[in-house]
């Protein structure tokens, strides 16, 4: 059965569902609000269940091109100098499991191309703001014609999505540097930390679209409602803070010159209990919100695209199949949410209690087994199946 499928958001959750689905046979449109689609955003991971998704959709060689295999996770405390997060994706050193340091428009470029190349109609500078009956309405546009399905993947400002969800008192500020001459490893997601106040990081993520320069994602923790005041705040007196806690972080902040070279990301938290309705399903950002503490985002909206695209490939009522979406998704969803919700106070708070917590505590027993491998599938993002019953067998 070939079904009329209309998509609000192009993103990485929406394009995938759409590669995906016009690969079984459906008539896709993606909707994107922007004059032409483009990314929003800086570096982050593909884990290995996002990369199978990647693979799935025909994006999988062109991301790894691109990226930078990630394969440890090391965080240390500023002051004590000692290390309170290490995390390997694979302690064998053999390759196969890993992370994938990607910035998002490299990552956007390889699933757009896929999506297109599976016959996904893209229609620019729509911004969905409700559906009624099987149409999706536009700011400033009429409405659409009528599907058979809609799909909600308009990421964490959705109009069309329900949830409620807590803001979270810290976000960051993010930016993308050529990578410099440091000692720090190519292959690790590098953290430092004092208390949980200061957060600070580097992600390599591979090359820009049309360039082979590797880059670096950097990024700094604040409270949500601080950076008006950092705006005002001399770049050097910000360098100077940043490179004191962190000598080795000087080399990635030279390039850094004006203060709009990096962008607030303000995070939330929330998850929406029924992620579907009458012929509509929501997926990614619309349907889940967490801080990116476990690098899962992008990877939970990759799941939810393929959960999707299983549940109506076996399923021809439309409704059932969205029933069966769900609840695939279910504990997974709850599982990792649950797991950013504790470990995200630990790293970015005010609490004075809870970094020592996670020094003399937490970390010490992180590393006693069988706890390192519980993190790595943690990381890895299959802690559990993530798609539940419909994993392909």
């Amino acid at each position: 059965m070939s079904l009329k499928i209309g998509i609000a958001g192009a993103g990485i959750g929406g394009l995938a569902a759409g590669a995906l689905l016009a690969g079984q046979g459906h008539e896709v449109t993606v909707y994107d609000q922007f004059d032409a689609p483009r990314p929003v955003g800086s570096g982050l991971v593909i884990q290995p269940v996002g990369l199978e998704v990647l693979d799935a959709i025909g994006a999988g060689d062109m991301v790894r091109s691109k990226g930078n295999h990630i394969t440890r996770m090391l965080g240390h405390e500023s002051e004590a100098k000692r290390r309170v997060l290490d995390v390997w994706y694979d302690r064998a050193g053999d390759g196969v499991t890993y992370g994938l340091g990607i910035h998002r428009a490299a990552l956007f470029d390889a699933v757009l191309n896929a999506a297109l190349e599976a016959g996904v109609t893209l229609t620019s500078s729509h911004e969905a703001t409700a559906f009624e009956h099987g149409h999706i309405h536009f700011k400033s546009h009429p409405t659409s014609p009528k599907f058979d399905l809609i799909i909600d993947a308009s990421g964490a400002s959705s109009d069309l999505s329900a949830i409620k969800a807590t803001p979270l008192p810290y976000g960051a500020i993010w930016g993308t540097v050529p990578w410099p001459e440091t000692d720090l490893p190519l292959d690790h997601l590098s953290q430092s930390y004092r208390r949980a106040d200061r957060m600070m990081g580097v992600l390599p993520c591979g090359t820009l679209p049309g360039s082979d320069i590797q880059q670096a994602a950097i990024f700094w923790s604040m409270p949500r409602d601080a950076h008006p005041n950092w705006l005002v705040t001399p770049l050097d007196d910000w360098k100077r803070e940043a490179t004191t806690l962190w000598p080795a972080f000087a080399p990635f902040l030279e390039t850094i010159k004006t203060h709009d070279q990096m962008t607030m990301a303000r995070y939330s938290h929330g998850t929406l209990r029924k992620p579907y309705g009458d012929r509509l399903a929501i997926i990614g950002d619309s349907a889940h919100k967490a801080s990116p503490q476990l690098g899962q985002g992008a990877n939970m909206a990759l799941l939810d695209a393929m959960a999707l695209a299983q549940a109506l490939k076996y399923e021809d009522n439309i409704n059932v199949a969205l029933h069966h979406y769900a609840s695939a998704r279910r504990w997974h969803v709850r599982i990792y949410q649950a797991m950013s919700w504790a470990f995200t106070p630990q790293y970015q708070s005010d609490s004075t209690w809870l970094p020592k917590l996670r020094d003399h505590a937490l970390f010490p027993l992180s590393q006693i087994a069988p706890t390192p491998r519980i993190l790595t599938r943690l990381v890895c993002g299959n802690l559990i199946p993530p798609l539940g019953s419909l994993t392909p067998r």
